[in-house]
């Protein structure tokens, strides 16, 4: 069975008369006969019945014409969206880590819907830890994620944004008052840490292991709002990247770590062998003109401070 069998078919229900559905689809009317019976055969059942010059709906007929329409209208539609894809509109699925849901990620999908070639564009969204992420994208369940950066030959990862990490503490904490905290400090008190199978839970044990620290975890959480209500309630302090989830946070005191500075990178990543909608290489493209926006503005910031910058996904294997 064909498509142009079922659309044939289509036809002749509609106008009950095989001359004037060969017309109107520009072939011949034994031609049109032929696809008939060759449809009839196939299905074991016989669709029309002549009656007079025309022929009508057997009812096997009848039960095939709803089948029809409701296929040729799903078709229909589906070339309508392809279409629409194909230019400006589409589905966008992403997915990124939690620090990023408070603010990054809707600020900026908000400017990209914002411009006008991206008004029909629609995002879904989905929350994990990088390597799950990482996984819907290599099996194309999503477009985008947005995490730490890991080894994967496959996929192609291009840092958008540098959180500085720092120490927070609960407002009636010993160190409270001080405006930084040597990373040492974290071998004396309860720490609130991250799970350990998650990308800080393993990058942060690592640093850890590089500087000779050994924390007092006491505590494993799967992401940022759960450390900062922890400390919060005075069950311990945390090393964690300094995000929108601190600035928007009360009951924390935020430290940065004296004489180092240590930098948690947020990378976009895809696969790179793989055909994209339109829609998801502007998006792509968006994001990276943001990102090198950003980058060009931080070094202004930075460059006349004179910082030594260390990359938290380059600390492993320690």
């Amino acid at each position: 069975m064909t498509l142009n069998q079922i659309l044939y078919f289509q036809k002749i229900a509609n106008l009950e008369n095989y001359h004037q559905a060969a017309e109107e689809l520009y072939i011949s009317q034994p031609s049109l006969s032929r696809s008939m019976a060759s449809l009839e055969n196939e299905l074991g059942v016989t669709l029309f019945e002549k009656e007079g010059r025309g022929v009508t709906l057997t009812k096997a007929g009848k039960m095939f014409l709803e089948y029809a329409d409701r296929i040729l209208t799903d078709c229909h539609i589906a070339v309508g969206k392809m279409r629409e894809i194909s230019m400006n509109g589409g589905k966008i699925d992403i997915g990124y880590v939690f620090p990023l849901a408070g603010h990054y990620i809707p600020h900026r999908v908000k400017l990209f819907l914002e411009q006008p070639e991206n008004q029909k564009v629609v995002f879904n969204f989905w929350q994990n830890h990088t390597p799950a992420i990482a996984k819907k994208v290599k099996t194309g369940e999503l477009d985008v994620g947005f995490g730490g950066c890991l080894e994967k030959d496959d996929m192609e990862f291009f840092p958008v944004a540098n959180q500085k990490l720092v120490i927070i503490t609960p407002k009636d904490h010993p160190l409270a008052e001080r405006e930084s905290i040597p990373f040492a400090e974290l071998n004396r008190y309860p720490v609130i840490g991250y799970d350990k199978d998650s990308w800080m839970g393993t990058r942060t044990r690592a640093l850890y292991a590089k500087y000779n620290i050994q924390p007092d975890i006491i505590v494993e959480c799967p992401d940022e709002y759960s450390i900062v209500a922890l400390v919060r309630e005075s069950f311990g302090i945390a090393l964690m990247p300094r995000t929108d989830i601190l600035e928007l946070s009360q009951g924390v005191c935020i430290h940065p770590i004296e004489n180092l500075d240590i930098y948690h990178q947020i990378f976009m990543f895809w696969m790179k062998e793989r055909y994209r909608l339109p829609a998801v290489e502007r998006f792509i493209e968006y994001m990276k003109q943001q990102a090198r926006q950003d980058g060009l503005q931080a070094e202004r910031e930075t460059d006349s401070k004179n910082v030594l910058k260390i990359y938290l996904k380059d600390i492993v294997n320690f």
